[in-house]
């Protein structure tokens, strides 16, 4: 019988290569193209030869240009992890160097009575050369700050749009990350890598059954932000020479981020923790969930339902519907019953808000709340 959970994680990698998929045709295509415009080009080179009477030429000239051409698409194809910022450092350093010479050039032209022609072309051409080389070299080495150069012009991969967020395994189990993503709240790319499906796969193929549905929790989870238009989850190979000595999960999910200048979402506090000393921002959902929880002032009148005892004499315990636990001083005997409370404190520990309150004599119940609606109605007018 085959495992579910096998199939699910079959899905969620073939789906996730698609959209990898679509940009690979894009550029297989644009290859196509170009080899057919270099063959047309050496064709009528050959012909042109040919019509010359130096047709031996004309051969030569033929793989002289396919030569050129397949080194391009070889070269394309060998530099896989290419940067804009190298692209443009390249760009501007040939411009910048062939203005440098054409002002050489011209500092040259008083000079041209003492100087034969071919001099001055072959002076001209050695400093234009220099000058392109130094221009090049130059900005590839100061690209990061080739921005401080060209106003309103910025290269920098990091400051470019939003930074991607890399997902781990904790977060991905835990599923609030897809709540948040049906708010919009997030609209930056998602990635998730391999070794995070691969870990995800293990944990829905556990032999313990608490583990196995949390693994299977974690793949619905990513086949549900996969099938939100809202959501643009990929996934990453992690074939990067930097994680290929690294093997713990944490640890290349941490290296992968630094190397795509991401952010790691995670629940995990030892993660949070190696992350950060290694200079990787985190946003940890628990902080962002504590964060969001109500605020509560001391003196503050709220309602709440008590469902517990608590563990001093004479506590009860309720919940708000954002979770904050409430401990109400002599609640106990109220257990089951809608009380309205007056906050005495708030308590703030690494495991959430709490709230301590005590009930407020002749606020009970439904009457309690009416009260509690005259007195705000009272305030604001």
């Amino acid at each position: 019988m085959s495992n579910p959970s096998n199939g699910l994680f079959n899905w969620l990698i073939s789906a996730l290569k698609q959209r990898a998929q679509a940009g690979q045709l894009l550029l297989w295509i644009l290859r196509g193209c170009f080899g057919v415009i270099i063959i047309g080009m050496a064709t009528l080179a050959m012909s042109h030869l040919e019509r010359l009477n130096l047709s031996g030429y004309g051969i030569w000239a033929f793989f002289a240009i396919l030569a050129v051409g397949a080194l391009v698409v070889f070269t394309d194809l060998l530099v896989r992890n290419k940067q804009i910022t190298t692209i443009s450092a390249i760009y501007f350093g040939l411009l910048l160097g062939f203005l440098l010479g054409w002002l050489f050039s011209m500092a040259l032209a008083p000079f041209e009575g003492t100087l034969s022609k071919e001099q001055v072309q072959a002076i001209t051409g050695l400093i234009t050369v220099i000058c392109c080389y130094v221009s090049i070299s130059t900005l590839l080495q100061t690209k990061d700050e080739f921005r401080f150069i060209i106003p309103y012009v910025e290269f920098s991969k990091e400051v470019k749009g939003g930074r991607p967020l890399v997902l781990d395994t904790s977060v991905i189990i835990d599923g609030r990350i897809a709540d948040i993503c049906d708010t919009r709240f997030i609209d930056t790319k998602l990635v998730v890598p391999r070794f995070v499906l691969q870990e995800l796969q293990s944990v829905a193929d556990s032999s313990d059954k608490l583990k196995r549905n949390r693994g299977r929790r974690g793949l619905d989870m990513l086949k549900r932000m996969q099938n939100n238009p809202k959501v643009d989850l990929q996934m990453h190979e992690g074939n990067l020479a930097e994680l290929r000595e690294v093997q713990k999960v944490d640890e290349r999910l941490v290296v992968l981020a630094k190397a795509l200048g991401a952010r790691v979402v995670t629940n995990d506090y030892n993660l949070n923790k190696i992350a950060q000393l290694q200079g990787v921002d985190v946003i940890n959902l628990n902080e962002l969930a504590n964060a969001l929880k109500t605020v509560a002032l001391p003196g503050e009148v709220m309602n709440v339902r008590l469902v517990k005892q608590g563990d001093q004499m004479g506590q009860g315990v309720g919940y708000l519907p954002d979770g904050t636990m409430v401990v109400v001083e002599q609640g106990r005997s109220h257990v089951g019953q809608d009380v309205n409370i007056a906050v005495t404190s708030v308590l703030q520990t690494p495991a959430g808000r709490m709230i301590f309150g005590r009930i407020e004599k002749g606020l009970t119940g439904s009457g309690g709340h009416a009260a509690l609606e005259k007195e705000k109605a009272e305030t604001s007018g």
